[in-house]
C-alpha cells in the first residue's frame, strides 16, 4: 500500500474504532480545514482552497451523500499530499478505480483509506463468508460509502477469490481482481448475452437476489473456461453502468497461478 495508508494512521491516532466514528467534519478540522461548504459547482466536482495551514473545501451539493463523502476524502488527500498547489477536481478525477494521473490517484487512495480503513473494514467483512450484494450493502451502510467503493476495497484486500467488473453500454469500463485470482483470468470486453449482467444492462431484468452459477466462458474467453463454473451477481450503479461480482468457486481455477509461474 502507498503512503496514503497515512489516512488509516490518522484515524487510529484519533481513536477511531468504529465505522460510525469516521466524522469527516472533525477530521478535516483536525487537518486544518476550517470549513466544508456544500454548493453548486460548475466544471468540477470538488475543490480546496488553502492559505498557509488553513483551507476551505467546496463540494457539489447535487451529488449523492456517499459521493460527497468520497469527494471530501479526496480533497483531504490533496491537502495532505499536494498542499500549495491549485487543483480543480472533475468528476472523472474522483473515482474509486485507477485510470487517472498519479496526483489524482494518490488523493483517491487517501479517500478510500479514510472512508473504508482496512483495520475496520476487513474484520467486519469476515462475518460474511461470501462477497454478495447483500453483504456489501450492509457494510457500505455502516461506513456511509458507496457499494462499489466497498466492493473494490474488499476485492483488493483479498476477502475472497473474486473479480469486480464494470460494464457500460459500450463495453467493459474497468475491473479489479483479488490477489489470489491468477492474471490469466482477464474479463471479456463485452458482455455475453447469456450472462445475467447482460439482461440487467440492456434489458429490464431485476437485480439478482443472490449470486447464481454461470459458465466461466460467459466472462472469460480462454479455452479452458468452458469446463468451469463461477458465481455471478450484478447491480446497477447508474442508468448506463453496472458492476458484476464474479466469484471463482473451483480450486483448479486458482491453482493455475502456479502454472503461470513456471
Amino acid at each position: 500500500m502507498t503512503d496514503s495508508s497515512s489516512a488509516e494512521r490518522l484515524l487510529q491516532s484519533l481513536g477511531v474504532s468504529e465505522p460510525e466514528e469516521i466524522d469527516l467534519e472533525s477530521i478535516a478540522w483536525h487537518m486544518g480545514v476550517v470549513r466544508i461548504k456544500y454548493r453548486e459547482l460548475d466544471g468540477c466536482e470538488a475543490r480546496i482552497v488553502g492559505l498557509g495551514n488553513k483551507a476551505i473545501i467546496s463540494i457539489d451539493r447535487r451529488s449523492m451523500p456517499q459521493r460527497q463523502r468520497f469527494s471530501i476524502g479526496h480533497e483531504l488527500g490533496h491537502w495532505h499530499f499536494h498542499r500549495g498547489r491549485t487543483l480543480l477536481c472533475r468528476r472523472e478525477d474522483i473515482r474509486e478505480t485507477s485510470g487517472v494521473n498519479a496526483v489524482e490517484q494518490s488523493a483517491n487512495r487517501f479517500a478510500a483509506d479514510l472512508l473504508l480503513p482496512g483495520y475496520l473494514l476487513l474484520p467486519l467483512a469476515r462475518h460474511f463468508p461470501q462477497l454478495t450484494l447483500k453483504a456489501l450493502r450492509e457494510l457500505a451502510g455502516r461506513f456511509r460509502a458507496s457499494v462499489s467503493a466497498t466492493a473494490i476495497r474488499l476485492v483488493e484486500g483479498g476477502h475472497s477469490p473474486t473479480l469486480l467488473v464494470c460494464h457500460g453500454l459500450n463495453g467493459r469500463r474497468w475491473f479489479v481482481r483479488s490477489p489470489d485470482v491468477p492474471t490469466r483470468w482477464f474479463p471479456r470486453e463485452d458482455l455475453d448475452s447469456e450472462s445475467y449482467a447482460f439482461g440487467l444492462l440492456h434489458g429490464n431484468d431485476a437485480e439478482q437476489a443472490s449470486p447464481r452459477k454461470i459458465d466461466a466462458s460467459a466472462f472469460f474467453d480462454r479455452h479452458e473456461a468452458d469446463i468451469y463454473e463461477i458465481r455471478e451477481q450484478s447491480f446497477r450503479v447508474s442508468n448506463d453502468e453496472i458492476v458484476t461480482i464474479l466469484t471463482l468457486t473451483d480450486d483448479e481455477m486458482l491453482e493455475e497461478r502456479e502454472i503461470d509461474r513456471r
